[in-house]
């Protein structure tokens, strides 16, 4: 089934990745969301090419972050058509467009497509992950820390328990600290480029669903601070604190005690 829907799905999420490169180039205007979020014009071209191609991979509800919230059921997409909007008003390129397929409030297949650098990286846990950077598709997998422990942290949104965090996994060896914006922490983790991300800052599901299929595709793990698996449910569909990591990490436990004081 995975493979058959990411053959529909790909040429879908680089549609929605051109939508926002047009954008990026004729310029834009910015409003704000009743979070106070900024929008552009890029995030409405994204979620009008995803909203209106998705149901013909899967004709399921599609939860995305631009639209109002569909009765959903078992299945359901979840989508971010534009994840980092604060990246690309800053034109650094670490943004992405981010879809998933949950099933009972996992993802169980992601596609993550970061349309500045053309890169796009897909998985479905038990089958596996890729990613093509236009030289055509590798598989991905998580590596082992090394000497020092790569944490990816949040471009836009350091927070005091995330600088506890860092400072207590300091205490069990070297840590070296990666500023990065949107889902591509998740996907950078999946290519065995990172190590960890540690987040206790708000975020929603459609943030994270694609982009924990793709790490847990690859071997890694995204789990709640109880240790439970991160899933794409609840009332308001808002995520708890998690840890996203490659693996089990010297260290982490002890951090994530400390942080939990200001989580």
């Amino acid at each position: 089934m995975a493979e058959d829907v990411f053959a529909a799905l790909l040429p879908l999420v680089r549609r929605a990745g051109q939508a926002i490169l047009a954008v990026e180039r004729k310029g834009w205007t910015v409003t704000a969301k009743p979070d106070r979020s900024p929008l552009t014009e890029a995030d409405t071209a994204a979620h009008r090419v995803l909203a209106a191609g998705l149901p013909a991979v899967r004709d399921v509800p599609v939860l995305s972050e631009e639209a109002e919230v569909p009765e959903l059921g078992a299945r359901f997409w979840a989508v971010d058509p534009l994840d980092g909007t604060k990246e690309f008003l800053k034109r650094n390129g670490e943004y992405t467009v981010n879809v998933a397929l949950v099933e009972h409030g996992a993802p169980i297949l992601g596609v993550v497509h970061a349309p500045a650098s053309g890169v796009v990286w897909w998985g479905a846990p038990g089958a596996g992950a890729w990613r093509d950077d236009g030289q055509g598709a590798a598989v991905v997998r998580v590596a082992p820390p090394g000497a020092a422990v790569r944490v990816a942290v949040s471009r836009s949104h350091l927070d005091p328990a995330t600088e506890r965090f860092l400072a207590a996994l300091g205490k069990s060896g070297p840590v070296e600290v990666v500023p990065l914006g949107s889902s591509l922490k998740f996907c950078r983790i999946a290519e065995g480029a990172l190590d960890l991300y540690p987040r206790f800052g708000p975020t929603m599901c459609w943030d994270t669903a694609a982009a924990q299929a793709v790490l847990e595709a690859a071997g890694g793990m995204v789990r709640r601070l109880d240790g439970a698996p991160l899933r794409c449910q609840g009332p308001d569909l808002r995520n708890p604190s998690f840890l996203a990591a490659s693996g089990p990490v010297a260290g982490v436990a002890e951090a994530l005690a400390a942080a939990r004081s200001v989580a």
